[in-house]
């Protein structure tokens, strides 16, 4: 058994990015677990459903919401780390106390460099800060990381763990356009013209972004210009 770590939710405008950690043998996991984006959703579902059952695997996830991320003192790279090391301290807490490390760790690299990603990763790990989350007996397991792009592709636990986060993450955008049920929220990405649209359609509305934007995106920036030059317009 190994823990695998990856996020989703890193790109888009709204919403939050979502870490998952899952702690399995690869050889009891569904043969076709994978990337989660070449999964359709209902086996996604299916899937980590499946996971969080199984006595056998542990689970943790992390969620960096909007305001975490706009603040000015991170960037992505930090918080993709951090996000990350939450979901394995939560997956670390959930192994049974007798449970010796140190536990191999292989996670989806989310830095150009994959030894820098893991160095931080192991280093966010060990210290915890305010996300400390110990097991019964007080402490955590020590960590081996290694971190490599195409992880969640080529490594089923972290297939396992990149279908958890899109779980969570596609939940949370539900319950976000559930909440907002006079618009279509989209699928949060910039790209995504119905995601403009529902940007477009609510500054225009309130004045301000919803509290589900991350605003210091450009995509959300530029829905806020428009709608001040509109005003200047119309004055």
């Amino acid at each position: 058994m190994y823990l695998g770590v990856d996020e989703a939710g890193k790109g888009p405008a709204l919403g939050p990015m979502v870490a998952a950690a899952v702690v399995a043998d690869q050889a009891s996991l569904p043969t076709d677990v994978d990337d989660s984006k070449r999964i359709a959703p209902d086996r996604r579902e299916e899937m980590a459903a499946a996971f969080r059952s199984d006595p056998d695997v542990a689970v943790g996830v992390a969620r960096v919401e909007p305001d975490e991320i706009d603040r000015p003192d991170t960037d992505m790279n930090t918080l993709t780390v951090r996000g990350q090391a939450r979901a394995v301290r939560r997956a670390l807490a959930a192994l049974p106390a007798e449970t010796d490390g140190p536990i191999r760790v292989v996670a989806d690299a989310g830095d150009t460099s994959e030894a820098r990603f893991a160095r931080r990763l192991r280093e966010f790990v060990a210290d915890g800060g305010d996300e400390a989350e110990p097991r019964a007996d007080g402490a955590l397991p020590a960590v081996d990381v290694t971190a490599a792009h195409g992880a969640d592709e080529d490594d089923p636990v972290v297939g396992a763990a990149s279908v958890v986060a899109k779980v969570v993450r596609d939940a949370a955008m539900t319950d976000l356009d559930a909440a907002r049920p006079e618009y279509d929220l989209g699928s949060g990405y910039p790209s995504d013209p119905t995601t403009r649209a529902f940007l477009a359609a609510y500054v225009g509305d309130h004045g301000t972004l919803p509290d589900c934007a991350r605003a210091s995106w450009s995509t959300c920036e530029d829905a806020l210009a428009a709608a001040e030059q509109s005003a200047l317009d119309e004055f």
